[in-house]
């Protein structure tokens, strides 16, 4: 009796489905466009491989979920170039993170993606045309220390002189309240930068005519200072939105961002989960306008000090787009 019921126990074993291998990516707010992209790409991945599975966790700051990534409590989380380096360096929001750089030697890169276009937007009644005109205003700009924070204050510096705190209020809140105030004609300005068309302000037109704003002047030796090598003139198009009321493109930025990976994580499943989303992006293509943005290309692209993962690298190596 003991030796049937040992073996029934070693077939009950061998017939049971092996357990999915479940991934965590924490990504910023969900309504955000690169939060909605990386929840894209977890759909598609656990989707599409067998035996894993990705859980997505949305909000807080990508600069904090990096640090979690290096001390591998986390397996993915957004990134950038500028941020990444920041990160190695120890500098900006990392100077009192005495571990960030020994923790960036632990994040890899899986990805870049575009994050979109910033979009400096106003009521389309607002008295306030251009970005010079922001001074005495209240203005979101995105959570304070986060790298759209600052990004979106170097951008309104660096084209009109205009010094958060100083000659313009920037709002102290997180993604969602920093939007629910803007819908509630709480703030002047709020800002986002996303790939269009972008569901916060589908979801804005959907009651309220909307504006975007740029400087008056968008060049300078303070303006290419602030773009370096990894951000980028990008315009916000005319006519994306129902209740768009501007004439024509206005001039941004726009920056890369990506998704980082520990870089501890075994080269197989790494490989198997960037292979799975590139070869399954027509899924979502055809519903999703945005995502004809991201392509090969760029995502292996080399930008700032970030490395490719071993298993991504792979991939890209396999597809022609990578040496």
């Amino acid at each position: 009796m003991q030796k049937l019921g040992l073996a029934l126990a070693a077939t009950l074993a061998l017939s049971a489905p092996a357990q999915a291998e479940t991934l965590k990516m924490a990504t910023i707010a969900p309504s955000l466009g690169a939060a909605i992209s990386m929840a894209t790409f977890a759909n598609i991945v656990t989707k599409n491989v067998d035996g894993i599975e990705i859980e997505v966790a949305a909000g807080g700051a990508a600069t904090l979920h990096m640090m979690e990534v290096g001390r591998g409590n986390l397996d993915m989380s957004m990134t950038s170039p500028v941020v990444y380096n920041l990160m190695s360096g120890g500098k900006a929001m990392y100077a009192k993170q005495a571990d960030a750089p020994e923790l960036a030697k632990n994040v890899n890169l899986l990805m870049w993606y575009p994050y979109g276009a910033y979009h400096f937007a106003v009521r389309a009644d607002s008295d306030i045309q251009t970005l010079d005109d922001i001074e005495g205003a209240s203005v979101f700009l995105g959570p304070q220390g986060g790298g759209a924070f600052n990004a979106a204050k170097g951008w309104v510096a660096s084209t009109t002189g205009l010094v958060a705190g100083e000659d313009y209020e920037a709002i102290k809140a997180n993604w969602q309240t920093g939007y629910q105030a803007f819908l509630d004609g709480k703030i002047d300005v709020y800002v986002n930068g996303c790939l269009d068309p972008c569901g916060q302000f589908i979801q804005f037109t959907e009651t309220e005519d909307v504006r975007f704003i740029a400087p008056e002047d968008h060049t300078g030796e303070a303006v290419d200072k602030f773009l370096g090598k990894f951000r980028y003139y990008a315009e916000v198009p005319a006519g994306v939105y129902e209740g768009q009321k501007n004439d024509g493109p206005v001039m941004s930025f726009d920056t890369a961002v990506g998704i980082a990976v520990r870089a501890d994580m075994d080269e197989d499943t790494v490989y198997q989960v960037t292979k799975a989303f590139w070869d399954n992006i027509d899924q979502v293509t055809s519903e999703a306008p945005w995502a004809k943005a991201l392509n090969l290309e760029f995502a292996a692209s080399k930008r700032g000090l970030a490395e490719l993962h071993p298993g991504a690298a792979r991939y890209y190596r396999e597809v022609g787009v990578l040496k």
